[in-house]
């Protein structure tokens, strides 16, 4: 009995094992892979591109130059009259000044003790011309009579002229005294910006001696360098763009094209006044831009150019949805337009953006026929 029941149980644990595996056993066939193909590989789904066609455009030529930065024009501030000491330097380099503002102001003290002199010298021919004046006046009166001989009368008459020549001369030389006095007082001819200062308080200064330099006006201007060839396609009044060492890009205006060409260089200048508020510095080396007449280029968006190894492409959808890859030649960038300057058809559509993901031979699905930003037309 005892063998009988430890078969049971030894039964009975064997089909309990068997029911707990049968799951196991008997599984459910995988779903199927709506990607996979025959041949038991997947695919991937084609990526999702939109079209562009190139667009015409109005967009100036651009002569790329350099040059010097200079002022317009510079004033040099010096004494007009010499041998006095320099007693106040009133402005600082940078600062603006004024048309008549005060700049420089001589020791006077001299000068005024010689104008004191000559206004005294004026009252002593006044009064020598008035003696000779009334002195000549008698003898007429007396000459009626014939009292005076005419030698007499002559001498009354030549005192008096020469009386009265001598105020002149003292008027002149007190004249002459007084503006030397105006001239210890060096004012600026015109406003504009202390460019530099070389004047030292304490020195005695001698006429012509340079005291300050004035950038007239505040003007500054960009002098590009240009040949023959170039210069014959600058006119006043073109937009020019400077970008300054810092990189500040400053506009200006072609206000004058020299006439003639250096014999050293065979180059000339274009001079282009740029804004006072620019805060370009005079003395800089600057490269730049000038826009001559507008032309007609081919542009695509930057988004549909893609650079690779140092070229420039585009990629092209066949009718068959397949990505073929086209190199091209690229020049100026203007907004988030790109100039195409060979090797592309005005009529070709090309993708859009996104072409850094696509590979020559890719599969792609074209969503729209989108037409450029403008939509085809030409923009200037």
């Amino acid at each position: 009995m005892k063998k009988l029941g430890r078969r049971t149980l030894i039964v009975a644990a064997l089909i309990a094992v068997a029911v707990a595996a049968l799951p196991l056993i008997v599984r459910k066939p995988a779903a199927a892979d709506p990607k996979a193909e025959p041949g038991g590989e997947s695919r991937a789904a084609p990526l999702t591109v939109e079209l562009v066609a190139p667009d015409t455009r109005q967009w100036p030529s651009i002569l790329r130059a350099s040059g010097a930065v200079a002022a317009w024009e510079e004033v040099v501030i010096s004494p007009e009259t010499g041998n006095l000491r320099i007693a106040e330097l009133a402005v600082n380099v940078g600062q603006r000044v004024a048309r008549g503002q005060l700049l420089v102001r001589l020791a006077d003290d001299t000068v005024r003790a010689e104008v004191a002199k000559q206004e005294a010298l004026v009252a002593q021919a006044e009064a020598n011309l008035q003696q000779a004046a009334g002195n000549l006046k008698r003898a007429q009166a007396v000459d009626v009579s014939g009292a005076i001989s005419p030698q007499k009368l002559d001498e009354y008459q030549s005192t008096e002229a020469s009386s009265r020549a001598s105020l002149a001369s003292a008027r002149a030389d007190l004249q002459s005294a007084r503006l030397k006095l105006a001239q210890t007082r060096i004012v600026a001819p015109d406003a504009g910006v202390v460019a530099s200062k070389s004047g030292i308080v304490g020195n005695v200064a001698s006429v012509g001696t340079e005291l300050y330099r004035l950038i007239r006006q505040g003007r500054i201007e960009w002098r590009a360098e240009l040949d023959a060839r170039q210069l014959a396609s600058v006119r006043e009044g073109q937009v020019a763009r400077v970008e300054l060492p810092g990189g500040q890009v400053v506009d200006g205006r072609v206000r004058l094209v020299s006439p003639t060409l250096s014999t050293s260089t065979g180059r000339g200048l274009a001079y282009v006044s740029l804004g006072v508020d620019s805060r370009a510095l005079v003395g800089v080396f600057a490269s730049g831009t000038i826009e001559l007449q507008p032309q007609s280029v081919l542009t695509l968006p930057e988004t549909a150019v893609v650079l690779r190894d140092g070229r420039s492409y585009v990629h092209v959808v066949g009718s068959d949805g397949k990505v073929a890859t086209h190199p091209v030649g690229t020049g100026r960038r203007q907004d988030d337009r790109i100039e195409i300057v060979s090797d592309l058809d005005a009529t070709t559509r090309v993708v859009a953006k996104g072409g850094a993901f696509l590979s020559e031979g890719a599969v792609v699905s074209v969503v729209a026929a989108a037409a450029s930003a403008n939509g085809g037309g030409s923009r200037k």
